[in-house]
């Protein structure tokens, strides 16, 4: 497989590889290393790539386990966390404002999800892969995914339903 072959196949879930990365390393360098990192890996492997009937679900599996490596590692213990939100340009202030911390707050949720959990959440509600997909990568049965995915986004709506009713979080 030539640089331009290997680049159409890979290229496309760059960005899905970069989130997923990120949610799990929540440090924007640290997802960045991690992508680079995966796609040397998949570079040296190129000529096996073609061999692989889904090489995106290949890679958000390397993904997530290089992910789990690192965050094994001692340098874990550097990471911090740095959100970003898109907002529109023509909302109100107050508007944005009350976006971005809704948008802040179910990211802080889904971080204190369980890992399997916030990887689930993460590939269903975030990067939109199917079941299917989703039962090959983190390497589960489709009846455990969908009670890890509904567990996930009860937990994530209790927390935001008290906050709105209450305040608190």
């Amino acid at each position: 497989m030539n640089q331009s072959d290997f680049l159409k196949v890979v290229l496309p879930f760059k960005d899905k590889v970069f989130r997923l990365a990120k949610r799990l390393l929540v440090s924007t360098e640290e997802a960045e290393d991690a992508t680079q990192e995966l796609y040397f890996k998949l570079w040296k492997s190129k000529e096996k790539i073609a061999d692989y009937q889904n090489v995106e679900a290949f890679a958000m599996t390397m993904t997530k386990n290089y992910c789990y490596d690192r965050l094994k590692s001692k340098q874990a213990s550097n990471l911090t966390l740095a959100h970003s939100n898109y907002l529109e340009k023509d909302t109100a202030l107050d508007k944005k404002v009350e976006h971005q911390d809704s948008v802040s707050l179910v990211h802080q949720l889904i971080e204190k999800l369980p890992d399997q959990q916030k990887i689930i959440i993460q590939l269903r509600d975030i990067e939109e892969y199917d079941l299917e997909e989703i039962c090959k990568m983190v390497d589960m049965k489709p009846i455990a995914v969908r009670v890890a995915l509904s567990r996930a986004r009860k937990t994530i709506r209790e927390e935001l339903i008290k906050k709105h009713n209450y305040g608190i979080c």
